[in-house]
């Protein structure tokens, strides 16, 4: 007769997916004293009766279709069988080795009342499918453990199957047998048969000393609700790093435990909140160009996850944010030392424009490798534009250039800016930036008279200084050419200090006034444009 109760405190105990029981059946035999049965011929017979039960699952009960229903089996009152009497098959798989038992222990067939055999079962689901790794599994394969009811109602899940709901009378009953289908993957049985053995151990932990080894029993435990067990996992999970492998499959268990079990494990994969990637490079920008002691390696490392950062809108974001504040901070410093607001000494009034001229010079390098980080990127359109609505910065350099104090201070302020300069307009002109017209005219209007002011001061003119004043002449021309002719003729009168003693020696700058008027001398006729 084919029992199937269904007991509901099983799905209450903890809230579980249907995963963790679709894959497994559990088939419950009971050992019910004898009852009578007629035969046809109106005799009677002496038999047992084993009630086949299946195991509770969240879902639906799954029957052991190796006992068709109403199948009565003789069974005998006779000690439970010697642990030497285990049966193992022909399989390819690798079944436990089980220590000697102890008495009153694991696997103690004199003292046990209950017989667990576990059965690979090929019909999973949740096999793979790689024909490479899926192992040649005879279904008949099997593994029997003498265990004890008192022991396994630890496992919440077995405490319910051995509960006084699921008996008919429980001073009736000599031992149970259950039958528990598992997986044919490998390890599986292995798997089971540890978590079974650390039913009878209190020092769970001690059993778990690999991130692999709490990977594997985990599923386990959660599938018997093994409480203990499922929580030494979790912690030593939490404790210890991960690979990338074992973080995917962290990340496939977090849906079956607890929100108390898994808010730590989720803690180190979930962001708090969806900007967290931006804030963090942002503050290594910041450490790698304030902070650290070795700038250039750090700044070499950051250049390194910005090109490999997933995300180009983040990192646009992030290093526009960064050009601000550099920006703000070179703008500042040069504002108060064009136009100072203080009172005190000729010492005091000294120290502090040697400060504000220090701090626009470190924080303009930090510029220039910003601007250059943001150009690799292709993310330095914002960049362009706010470099091009600095007329009160332009003004307060030439200010500041034409007073001889700086030279003895920062020699190479004026090279920082004009580089910085010269990197956004050159990726204007090359037209890896797409600046607006508007842009492109106000760039070289506000920063022409800056290039002027330097080279005019600039005596004797170093050798990397006249390269570098000689490149950015080169690139303003270019950038004049892609505008309309009346704000080009504006432009172009200003760059004739470009112009050099010998003819020859500034072909650039003949190159563009050739440019021009040859486009002025052109003849409209009709709806066409004459050429010449």
């Amino acid at each position: 007769m084919l029992i199937k109760p269904f007991h509901p405190s099983i799905t209450k105990t903890k809230n579980l997916s249907p995963f963790v029981y679709s894959h497994f059946r559990l088939t419950v035999h009971f050992t019910i004293p004898s009852y009578t049965m007629f035969g046809g011929n109106g005799g009677t017979k002496k038999r047992h009766r084993v009630g086949s039960n299946s195991r509770i699952s969240s879902t639906a009960a799954l029957i052991d279709s190796s006992r068709p229903e109403g199948t009565l089996t003789e069974v005998s009152h006779k000690p439970l069988p010697s642990s030497s009497s285990i049966r193992r098959s022909n399989s390819r798989h690798s079944l436990p080795t089980l220590a000697p038992s102890v008495s009153n222990g694991f696997n103690d067939p004199t003292t046990a009342d209950v017989i667990l055999r576990l059965y690979l079962d090929q019909s999973s689901p949740f096999d793979s499918d790689d024909s490479e790794t899926q192992l040649a599994v005879d279904s008949s394969s099997e593994f029997q453990i003498y265990l004890h009811s008192t022991v396994l109602r630890r496992s919440k899940y077995f405490s319910a199957l051995l509960s006084d709901r699921w008996k008919k009378d429980s001073t009736e009953i000599d031992y149970y047998r259950f039958n528990l289908a598992v997986p044919s993957s490998a390890g599986s049985i292995n798997n089971h048969v540890t978590v079974l053995q650390l039913l009878y151990n209190n020092e769970i932990s001690s059993a778990i000393d690999t991130a692999s080894t709490a990977l594997e029993l985990l599923p386990v435990a959660l599938e018997l609700l093994f409480e203990d067990c499922v929580t030494a996992c979790v912690r030593y999970l939490e404790a210890v790093p991960w690979t990338e492998e074992e973080e995917r499959s962290v990340l496939s268990f977090i849906p079956l435990l607890r929100e108390e079990e898994s808010s730590e494990l989720l803690a180190r994969v979930s962001p708090p909140k969806s900007d967290l990637s931006e804030e963090m490079l942002h503050g290594l920008i910041l450490t790698a160009i304030h902070n650290h002691p070795n700038m250039a390696f750090a700044k070499a490392f950051v250049a390194k996850l910005l090109r490999d950062f997933s995300s180009r809108e983040s990192a646009r974001r992030v290093l526009d944010k960064s050009f601000e504040t550099s920006l703000k901070v070179v703008r500042e410093s040069l504002e108060e030392y064009s136009s100072p607001d203080f009172r005190g000494g000729h010492n005091e009034a000294e120290a502090i424009q040697r400060l504000n001229l220090h701090t626009a010079m470190t924080n303009g390098r930090h510029l220039l490798w910003l601007i250059e980080r943001m150009i690799e990127l292709r993310a330095a359109d914002t960049a362009v534009k706010e470099w091009s609505e600095q007329a009160l910065f332009t003004a307060n350099l030439q200010r500041a250039f034409r007073d001889d104090a700086w030279r003895n201070i920062v020699p190479g302020l004026p090279s920082v800016v004009l580089r910085c300069t010269c990197k956004l307009a050159n990726a204007v002109a090359a037209g890896v930036i797409l600046a607006s017209r508007q842009v492109r005219m106000k760039l070289v209007k506000d920063w022409l008279p800056v290039l002027i002011v330097c080279k005019d001061n600039m005596t004797p003119m170093l050798t990397n200084h006249k390269s570098l004043y000689l490149e950015l002449e080169e690139t303003f021309l270019k950038i004049i050419s892609t505008l309309p002719m009346s704000e080009a003729q504006e432009l172009l009168q200003q760059c004739l200090s470009f112009s050099t003693r010998n003819v020859e020696d500034c072909p650039h700058l003949v190159s563009a006034f050739t440019t021009w008027f040859r486009r002025a001398n052109r003849q409209l006729q009709g709806d066409h444009y004459q050429l010449s």
